[in-house]
This record gives C-alpha cells, structure tokens and sequence, in this order.
C-alpha cells in the first residue's frame, strides 16, 4: 500500500513538474512576444521615418526585454536549457536594442532598423535551434520566400529565357506553401481574427493569380501581382512576425 501510494506521489510531482515546465515556456514565449511586438511597431516607425515615435517604442522594447531577462536570463525553460545560442542571445539583444536608440538619436535608421532586424533573426535562431517554433518564424519563413518573387518586380521576366515561367510559378508556389503552414501554426483566435484572415486569404488569392501571368507573359499584371503580395507580406510581418 505504501509503495503505491509513494508510486501516486511520485507521480503527481513528475506532473507537475512537466506542467510546470510547459507553463515557464508559455510564459517565456509570452514575453518574448511582447518584446517582439515593440520590435515590430518600431520597425514600422523606422519605415516610415518617424524617428521620435520609434525611439519610444525602443524604450519600450528595452523594458519589456529587460522584464524577460529578469525572469528567464538566468533559468531558462527546460526545452531551452543547454542551448548554447541562449546567453548569447541575453547578451546580445540588448546591446542591440541600445545601438538602435543611438542610430535613431544620430538619426541613422537604416543601422537603427538593421539592429532590430537581428534581434528579431537572433530569437528566431535561437527558437529554431530547440526544435520550437512559433509563428514569428514562420512569417520570417514566409518572408524569405516573398523576398525571392519579388525580384520580378523590379528586374520583370524575359519570357523568351527557357525555364522563366517555370522560375516564376516556382517561386510563387513556394511562398504560397509557407502561407499556408503559417496559417496552419497560427492559433484558433489568430487565425479566425478579421485582421490574420485578410492577410492570408489576400496573399493567396494574389498567388492564385501568377499562372495567368505566366501563361499570358503579362509583365503588367505580374508586377501588379507582386506589389499587391508585397503589401501583403510587409503586413504579415508588422503585425504577426
């Protein structure tokens, strides 16, 4: 009777534990978002070269960066333990965020935008190397995909090159199959939410559209195609990335 009762017991801890560690990644996923969620509105500033708004929102990321590496600097979640990008990135990013607040005062956005990008890249590694992924990375997935059609935009297709075409549908079949996982890891809210369901749906009906342009050789069309994803994608990546 004793041993089962010690067996139960035993048990209940290893539960909870095992709860306990899912709820520190939840609640470390959490915090990296709302870190993540300055990043993107000051990008968004810097994009549009609003320089005092965007210096605001960094102070905002510095504090919630600051509130994340008071809880989880020093423990990280069991999934995150014995990676080594771990400190680095604790180390890093804030120097990061720092270097952004002083391009944005020297009035460099460019670099300012650069430091933000590779926070944003530096967690995403970091995610990645621990087999975790969330749908930040897969907007940066998608990203990459848009960034490789997107050539077409500005440098338009010689139809009469052999395999054109075929690079075009191509590279527009890529970037509709990283929208569709991105859809398929948002979650039950995100993907049901007005906001998520316009930009997918619109990014995919846009795609729907490249077979045509490539069979008609429509320059025209095309570019208006990528314009229309590009928006989609920048999006994407302002709101979701």
């Amino acid at each position: 009777m004793w041993e089962r009762c010690a067996r139960a017991a035993m048990l209940a801890v290893s539960l909870l534990a095992g709860a306990a560690r899912a709820d520190d990644l939840a609640d470390f996923h959490a915090a990296v978002e709302n870190v993540a969620a300055h990043n993107r509105v000051a990008l968004g500033y810097l994009r549009s070269e609003n320089a005092d708004l965007a210096a605001i929102e960094l102070e905002r990321m510095r504090e919630a960066w600051g509130a994340l590496a008071s809880r989880f600097a020093q423990t990280p979640p069991a999934q995150l333990q014995g990676n080594p990008l771990y400190a680095t990135a604790f180390v890093e990013a804030p120097t990061r965020i720092a270097t952004a607040l002083m391009m944005v005062d020297a009035g460099h956005l460019g670099p300012a935008r650069d430091s933000l990008l590779a926070v944003r890249n530096a967690i995403s590694t970091l995610r990645r190397t621990s087999r975790i992924e969330v749908l930040a990375d897969c907007v940066l997935d998608a990203n990459a995909a848009m960034d490789a059609l997107i050539a077409y935009r500005d440098s338009p297709p010689d139809w009469t090159i052999a395999g054109t075409g075929e690079d075009v549908a191509a590279k527009a079949s890529a970037y509709a199959g990283v929208i569709r996982r991105c859809d398929g890891m948002a979650s039950a809210s995100i993907r049901q939410s007005e906001e998520f369901r316009r930009l997918i749906d619109g990014a995919l009906a846009s795609i729907a559209l490249v077979p045509e342009a490539v069979s008609s050789r429509d320059n025209a069309l095309l570019h208006r195609i990528l314009i229309e994803l590009r928006s989609f994608d920048n999006l994407l990546a302002f709101r979701f990335g």
